[in-house]
């Protein structure tokens, strides 16, 4: 029997061994909210990408791209050709040439400006602010999406890391059960059974350990894609959780309507549209330009010119009138279908409206019902710990099995991961209704 128990300590060393090197890693370091979120900001391809679109229409509305200032350019060139010539003048005489040579030259500065194009230009600049405006609020949405799903990885390892806490005191419950159980064998008090079972329960807990750490690796992946970082430098996270003050969200919910960021965008959309229709009206309207140029000329002629050579320099101006009396139609069917994108727009925005209504009633139902959960399920993580406590005393004390201390083991187990479960789905629900009420970057997490 001696020998039994050595061989069967000796696999439980080996065993626990391999666990403990494959399982254990360093204790990762811990990245804060604050810092995940800094991180996300500066590094996720996403919010990077959107950026650049803000840019990029931060440059089109730039004054020169606004069609307001004047055109200036330069032009030169210089002609040269070589023939032969006969010329005939008035009096009867005859000239002749044979490789006549002519050279030209010239220069030239032109300026071109609008004085007036049917208010084209104006409403073009208005757009251009608009479309601005708009892709701040794209960029906006962008954030607060990618915002969503970061929390949604970082709170996943959160969960994990009290689950594999949890287990972990499992286990270390299950050996110490382990050891009893054995000497209570090795002084006759028990069989043999009860030295197998809690040996059970402990590969039972390492395994799901094992499993945990692998999930909790593969969440702390995720998390660094989100964050575009280094795969392998895995982090931990906070695990506190704190919401927000609930007459705070009922005043975030009272203005979700306005805060939006979908119905702001449809409210930027039907301004750039009537600018449109506008923009497509000018079209119908004249348009009044000035030029002015200042140039230099020179010219080389041969025999047979009236001139040897001729040189001027000289400024030039004038003003222009265009008007575009009819274009085949397409300038009135361009005000129409403006007008008639408008109308969308409209019909997209109250029916945005109603989606958004909808979703922040659903996710103000679903919030308030994971809080509650949450609330039941602490609570019955304060029973399930009484009554392993009784259990494990009664345990101690011989009055109950090892299968009934197992039971109410599992049972406080399975109320702590429920608990852990419930509290980050609760978060995450606020979450979700912050986002919905235009609220997500306003909070602290």
């Amino acid at each position: 029997m001696k020998q039994s128990f050595i061989k069967s300590i000796v696999a439980m060393v080996l065993f626990f061994a391999f666990a403990k090197a494959y399982a254990q890693d360093l204790p990762a370091q811990l990245l804060t909210k604050e810092e995940a979120v800094q991180i996300m900001l500066e590094n996720n391809f996403g919010i990077l990408l959107a950026n650049n679109q803000v840019t990029i229409a931060e440059n089109n509305k730039s004054i020169l791209n606004s069609g307001y200032l004047p055109s200036l350019t330069g032009n030169a060139g210089v002609n040269y050709s070589i023939d032969d010539q006969e010329a005939t003048f008035q009096d009867g005489n005859v000239s002749t040439v044979d490789g006549a040579e002519t050279t030209r030259y010239n220069a030239s500065i032109n300026l071109n400006y609008t004085l007036f194009d049917g208010l084209g230009r104006y409403y073009n600049y208005k757009t251009l602010k608009e479309q601005y405006g708009l892709s701040k609020l794209q960029a906006r949405e962008t954030i607060e999406n990618v915002m969503l799903q970061l929390f949604s990885v970082y709170y996943e390892v959160a969960r994990i890391e009290e689950n594999l806490a949890v287990l972990e005191t499992a286990l270390d419950i299950s050996k110490a059960r382990e050891v009893r159980a054995q000497y209570q064998f090795d002084y006759g008090q028990v069989n043999k059974l009860e030295v197998l079972n809690a040996q059970v329960d402990i590969v039972t807990d390492s395994t799901n350990i094992l499993n945990t750490r692998q999930q909790l690796r593969n969440a702390q992946r995720d998390l660094n894609v989100v964050l575009a970082r280094e795969l392998e430098d895995l982090k931990s996270a906070d695990t506190t959780v704190t919401f927000v003050n609930p007459l705070e969200v009922e005043g975030y919910i009272s203005e979700g309507i306005r805060n939006n960021v979908s119905i702001l965008q449809a409210e930027q959309n039907i301004t750039i549209s009537d600018y449109q229709i506008k923009q497509a009206k000018s079209l119908l309207l004249p348009t009044i330009g000035l030029t002015g140029s200042y140039g230099w000329t020179e010219g080389n002629f041969p025999a047979t010119n009236f001139l040897a050579s001729s040189t001027s320099t000289g400024f030039q101006t004038g003003a222009t009138l265009q008007w575009n009396l009819f274009d085949g139609g397409r300038s009135i069917i361009g005000v129409k279908n403006a007008k008639i994108f408008l109308e969308n727009q409209k019909y997209t925005q109250e029916q945005l409206q109603q989606q958004v209504l909808r979703d922040i009633a659903n996710a103000k139902g679903d919030y308030l019902n994971a809080l509650k959960i949450y609330e039941l399920q602490e609570q019955n993580v304060i029973t399930s710990q009484a009554n392993f406590d009784r259990s494990q005393e009664r345990f101690k004390l011989g009055q109950v099995s090892s299968v009934e201390f197992r039971q109410a083991q599992l049972n406080l187990l399975n109320a702590q991961t429920t608990k852990n479960a419930a509290k980050y789905t609760a978060k995450l629900a606020e979450i979700t209704l912050l986002q919905l009420t235009g609220q997500l970057l306003n909070v602290k997490f």
